[in-house]
C-alpha cells in the first residue's frame, strides 16, 4: 500500500506529462530533490492547477509510490507573483532555481540550501538591494553551504572592503545576508570573484545563465 508523506519545498521546474498532467521537480526540506506528478492539473478548475508552477513554495502531500510521487494536495504559501511583472527578477530567479537543482540531490536533506534559496528569491523582489548583489550573495553562500567555498581568493587583487564582504557572506546568519549594500566598485569585484568560482566549481553550463546576459554583463 502506498504511503502518504508531507514535505515542504519549492517547485524548481515542471513539464507536461500525458494529456492533462504536470510532472514537477520539487526541492524539499525532507527529501532533497524529488519528481512528483500532478494528475489532471492541466485541466481547468482542477484543485492542483497552478500549484506546481516554478517558484511555488509551500507544503505538499504526496503518495509515495515505488518509483515516483503523486501530489495529493498542495498548500502554497508563496507563489512569488512579483516575478510576473518583473522580467529581470524572473530571469535571476530562474537561475537561482537551476543552481539549486544543480546542487541538491534526491533523498539528501539540504534544509540550509532551501532556506537560502527562499530568502534569496524574496531579496530579488526588494528594490533596496541590486539584483547583481543578490546573485553574488546567493552563489557564494551556496558554495559555502555545499562545502566548496575556498575562502577569499589570494590570486585576485581586491579592496579590503571586498574581502570583508566576502567573509561576511560566508559567515553571517542567513536572516542577515540581505541587509547590506556595497559600492559599485566593491560589487564589481564581488562579481569577478563569483564569476571565477562559478567557472571553477560548476562543471556544466547553466541554461538560465544565458538569459541573464542582457541584464548582467558584469557577470
Amino acid at each position: 500500500m502506498e504511503d502518504i508523506i508531507t514535505v515542504r519545498g519549492i517547485v524548481l521546474k515542471h513539464s507536461p506529462s500525458s494529456d492533462y498532467d504536470w510532472v514537477a521537480t520539487i526541492f524539499t526540506a525532507q527529501r532533497g530533490k524529488i519528481t512528483a506528478f500532478a494528475r489532471s492539473a492541466r485541466k481547468p478548475g482542477n484543485r492542483l492547477s497552478g500549484t506546481v508552477e516554478p517558484f511555488c513554495f509551500g507544503t505538499f502531500k504526496l503518495f509515495a509510490g515505488k518509483n515516483s510521487y503523486n501530489i495529493v494536495e498542495a498548500d502554497i504559501e508563496n507563489y512569488f507573483e512579483g516575478f510576473r511583472s518583473d522580467l529581470e527578477g524572473a530571469c535571476y530567479g530562474t537561475f537561482f532555481l537551476e543552481l539549486a537543482s544543480y546542487y541538491t540531490r534526491e533523498n539528501a536533506e539540504d534544509v540550509e540550501l532551501l532556506n537560502l534559496l527562499y530568502l534569496s528569491l524574496k531579496a530579488l523582489l526588494k528594490e533596496s538591494i541590486p539584483n547583481r548583489l543578490v546573485r553574488c550573495i546567493y552563489e557564494l553562500r551556496a558554495l559555502q553551504t555545499e562545502g566548496e567555498y575556498p575562502g577569499v581568493p589570494e590570486n585576485i587583487r581586491l579592496l579590503d572592503t571586498t574581502r570583508y564582504t566576502l567573509d561576511f557572506i560566508a559567515q553571517t546568519p542567513l536572516e542577515k545576508l540581505y541587509t547590506f549594500s556595497v559600492s559599485d566598485e566593491v560589487l564589481d569585484e564581488l562579481c569577478a570573484v563569483t564569476r571565477e568560482y562559478r567557472r571553477r566549481f560548476i562543471d556544466r553550463p547553466l541554461k538560465s545563465a544565458e538569459m541573464l546576459s542582457a541584464f548582467d554583463n558584469a557577470l
